[in-house]
């Protein structure tokens, strides 16, 4: 079931929730075969535009290789303990990673494969393909082609996190098991409200 808080977002400004650099999940799908992984070098480069580091031993990467296509989520604090186990555990190693994560998968309209429940955006790319960065830096490029946020936390192209319940805040991971929960809002009044 999705939920009536999800809705469109605008691509033209996606960066603007990748600005804040959030832990993020990615996930690929390739003939019915789907993976996350949870990654902290994965965010913005343009305003339509995001990479994922990936490293080739990640069995994510040849979906992604496969499809041409990656999904950015930004998991939140909900479903913080689901986020450790998607990145400590390789599907190399456990073909049932996703159940044994405990994430919930959803499908959300426009977006190619289902999602893990519990993140504030989700946002699909088509790869742009380079081989030479894909391969000597393990870096993939994409164009987005749908955003979906969680409106409760973000809409009219801002983050809303002061509002929003603290379990939807995005998580920022450290090392270990240590994560930061974005903290509040800072505005500067004379510099716009774009």
């Amino acid at each position: 079931m999705v939920h009536n808080y999800f809705a469109e977002q605008d691509i033209a400004k996606s960066y603007r929730l990748l600005n804040i650099g959030a832990t993020t999940l990615i996930g690929a799908s390739y003939e019915g075969d789907l993976d996350y992984m949870a990654a902290a070098w994965a965010g913005v480069c343009d305003f339509d535009k995001g990479y994922a580091i990936i490293d080739k031993s990640h069995y994510t990467r040849p979906l992604i290789e496969k499809s041409g296509r990656f999904v950015l989520c930004y998991p939140t604090v909900g479903i913080v303990k689901q986020v450790m186990k998607l990145g400590s555990i390789s599907k190399n190693d456990d073909k049932d990673k996703l159940e044994h994560s405990g994430a919930e998968l959803i499908e959300l309209p426009g977006i190619s494969m289902p999602v893990p429940k519990g993140c504030a955006a989700y946002l699909e790319y088509e790869v742009i393909p380079n081989a030479q960065m894909e391969q000597s830096i393990d870096m993939f490029l994409g164009k987005c082609v749908k955003v979906i946020s969680d409106t409760r936390v973000y809409h009219n192209n801002h983050w809303h996190f002061d509002s929003a319940d603290e379990s939807l805040r995005t998580l920022h991971y450290v090392a270990g098991g240590h994560f930061y929960a974005i903290g509040k809002e800072i505005y500067l009044p004379e510099y716009g409200d774009d």
